[in-house]
């Protein structure tokens, strides 16, 4: 079967490049294995976490590309990262939808009691922003171990309590039990009457972030309903539900568009002749079956997704087996001291490309013409101490789609 693009990782890149494509009217499949680390850890979108919250996002992106002209950003530029952005704010609409405050990072409580900065928040979040106005009641449940509210309370100087559940007494629970009990009606009834009774004149509550899967807004409009305060989420340990709905959201989508989802199946193969790859093979045993393609875009992350794998030796990728910048040995993977605040240099370790994220070697020249890169597997980002992983996701999907289908 033929297709105008075919993209290989169901994570953020990956999704948005799909989006991208088919709305630009091209037949684009999607394949992978999994859902990318959406469901583990995007609770917000963060674009660059590191900025202080000060300058507006756009100011500082145009700064740090002119100070990192090696970063994924800087081969995307400013433009296109903010259409990306918008790109993805518009499958959100009201009342769902990722807001920013001010253009700029905002402080956001998180499951340790701590604040971090993001950029794009679910609107389901906000309460969380303006503590400042007065402590919360922070609400946790006996036999969920994700959340400790009372120690959250603590470091947010403010009161929390930890209910117990009737609907599953003395049982440990996950965050998707949870968030798929708070979707009915009943539960949250129960819920906030037991809620009502620790209430010590409180105008604000703030839940673990698993305010239902398929109704969010309306599960929080319900419970502020019966309580009479302003709810929250406050981001907590993966699984995270709010990833759950961004990808749910980019599916249901996609799927709706016309967009193919091989959905936990991997490629066992990529066909190349010369600088062009022909196709690719999908194994689901013991059936193995071809596609090909006019594009490639390769968005299969990292290590635990998969796009990248170490050997004793270096680091591999496994499907186009492209060159993978890295330290020249693995003794110069990780600093001598582990803890010592700076980057490890294997976390920069990735694919490079030019400017159109057309994968190249050490000397920059072209790999495979009709292939394109984006996402975490790029080289010279360090997304986690950025909190940028996000928005790298994000601007280098939508710019690497646009690319492959401009040729």
């Amino acid at each position: 079967m033929h297709f105008d693009l075919i993209v290989i990782g169901m994570g953020l890149s990956g999704l948005m490049a799909a989006k991208t494509a088919v709305e630009a009217g091209q037949k684009v499949l999607i394949v992978g294995k999994g859902m990318g680390s959406l469901c583990l850890f995007s609770n917000t979108i963060d674009v660059l976490g590191s900025l202080p919250n000060t300058i507006t996002m756009k100011e500082g992106l145009s700064q740090w590309i002119k100070e990192h002209p090696r970063h994924p950003y800087a081969k995307v530029g400013v433009k296109k990262i903010e259409e990306a952005l918008s790109s993805f704010v518009s499958l959100f609409p009201p009342p769902y939808s990722f807001e920013t405050v001010g253009n700029k990072n905002c402080l956001i409580p998180t499951g340790a009691g701590t604040y971090r900065p993001t950029y794009l928040i679910p609107m389901t979040m906000g309460g969380g922003i303006s503590l400042h106005e007065g402590p919360p009641l922070i609400v946790g449940f006996k036999g969920f171990k994700d959340f400790y509210a009372q120690y959250v309370a603590d470091q947010l100087k403010s009161r929390g309590i930890t209910l117990s559940l009737p609907e599953i007494p003395n049982q440990e629970m996950s965050s998707t039990t949870l968030a798929r009990l708070m979707d009915r009606k009943s539960f949250r009834e129960n819920l906030c009457k037991e809620i009502k009774q620790h209430l010590h004149g409180e105008t604000r509550i703030g839940f673990p972030a698993l305010l239902g899967i398929h109704d969010p807004y309306h599960v929080k409009e319900d419970l502020e309903k019966n309580l009479g305060a302003q709810v929250f989420e406050i981001p907590i340990l993966p699984p995270s539900i709010p990833g759950m709905r961004i990808f749910k959201r980019f599916k249901e989508s996609l799927i709706q568009r016309g967009v193919t989802f091989l959905l936990g199946q991997s490629v066992s193969r990529a066909m190349i002749k010369g600088k062009r790859c022909e196709g690719i093979q999908v194994s689901l045993p013991p059936v193995t079956t071809s596609y090909s393609s006019d594009c490639y875009l390769l968005a299969s992350g990292r290590f635990m997704g998969g796009g990248l794998s170490g050997s004793m030796e270096k680091v591999l990728e496994p499907i186009f087996h492209l060159p993978v910048h890295q330290p020249p040995s693995r003794e110069g993977w990780f600093r001598k001291n582990f803890f010592d605040g700076h980057p490890h240099p294997i976390h920069e370790a990735g694919i490079l490309t030019d400017s159109s994220l057309r994968p190249v070697d050490e000397k920059g020249d072209p790999i495979l013409e009709n292939v394109r890169v984006a996402g975490t597997i790029l080289s010279d980002h360090h997304s986690i101490d950025e909190k940028s992983r996000e928005g790298i996701e994000i601007a280098t999907g939508y710019a690497a789609a646009k690319e492959a289908l401009s040729t």
